[in-house]
């Protein structure tokens, strides 16, 4: 599936060699590189190169020889950028679920939404106000920050590690993590991902996400989504209508009315909804556990992104391997 997928970029990585210059790592075994990360809980470049060098299956998956020398890390992180310029791994999530939607395996008429926070790579310390020009004094190179009673909000302070990722928390009663959230829509017939995506921790983001990616869905039949509660805001609810879905989503009467009433929870198809949400977290469990997206390795939301997308393809592929798809 991989191989067919890739045979597929074959233009989009021409457009990503450069005319002159030293050879460099083709894009295509870049690639293959990063979908063993995900697939084999590799946690850095540095461990991926070892892993390369001895392992004769990860060799023979990226394209090596038995004696072809493996790149050094830093080599491998610095061409890995053009892969982040080609939205490569954008294009290649696309073909992936191509195959699954030629091998029957996907549903075009109801899906599931929900959102993770996924941790950045960035401490409280460097969570300071935006006019601190230099670091603190005083500790050396983990210098002593006592920020306990400071009120610390977004227009007056940012991280300067990694100044896309906003101090967040996603229930009450938890931490405050510098953070940013992981939102995926699957397909209720298999659960496969059909889009993924990165934003900044935000009060709104979920919802915003999941109206962007419903009307991303090819079609214009109408179709149904199953959400959780924190998508039950009149605002939410309308602006799905509005893109031709059925919201689907849990009522949230906390001391408040629902968006949603007996004209959509009436129904079984609702009730089924509900049940079939709730597997999604499979998609999130493996992308934090297997795939290691428990925390992020990247700064900045680009990066992130590209290594979330990329996490979801190979869990697509190990799906589909799963319910026996051979290459399409």
């Amino acid at each position: 599936m991989t191989d067919a997928a890739l045979r597929e970029l074959d233009q989009d990585f021409n457009t990503l060699y450069a005319a002159s210059g030293r050879d460099s790592i083709p894009p295509e075994k870049l690639l293959r590189a990063q979908l063993l990360m995900a697939l084999y809980t590799i946690r850095s470049e540095r461990q991926l190169m070892e892993q390369i060098d001895y392992n004769l299956l990860f060799r023979w998956f990226v394209g090596f020889s038995m004696d072809d020398a493996v790149w050094d890390h830093s080599t491998f992180t610095k061409n890995r950028d053009r892969l982040l310029d080609g939205k490569v791994a954008r294009r290649f999530f696309a073909l992936v679920l191509g195959q699954a939607d030629q091998a029957g395996l996907l549903s075009k008429e109801h899906f599931s939404v929900d959102g993770t926070l996924i941790e950045a790579l960035a401490s409280h310390k460097s969570y300071r106000p935006k006019d601190e020009d230099g670091p603190p004094g005083g500790g050396g190179r983990n210098p002593d920050v006592d920020f306990h009673g400071e009120k610390r909000r977004r227009d007056t302070h940012e991280s300067k590690t990694d100044k896309d990722a906003l101090l967040f928390k996603k229930t009450k009663g938890s931490e405050s993590k510098l953070a940013y959230l992981g939102h995926l829509l699957i397909e209720n017939r298999h659960g496969l991902v059909v889009n993924a995506q990165v934003t900044q921790a935000t009060g709104t983001a979920e919802r915003e996400a999941a109206v962007d990616m419903v009307q991303a869905l090819s079609g214009t039949h109408r179709v149904t989504l199953g959400a959780d509660k924190a998508y039950d805001t009149r605002g939410c609810v309308d602006a799905l209508r509005c893109a031709n879905v059925t919201p689907h989503v849990a009522q949230n009467t906390s001391n408040r009315s629902s968006s949603i009433d007996g004209r959509t929870t009436r129904h079984p198809g609702y009730v089924a909804s509900q049940r079939f949400r709730k597997r999604i977290e499979e998609c999130f469990g493996w992308a934090k556990t297997v795939g290691g997206l428990r925390k992020s390795r990247f700064v900045g939301r680009e990066k992130l992104d590209f290594q979330f997308v990329l996490t979801m393809a190979a869990y697509n592929l190990v799906r589909m391997r799963n319910l026996g798809v051979v290459s399409c």
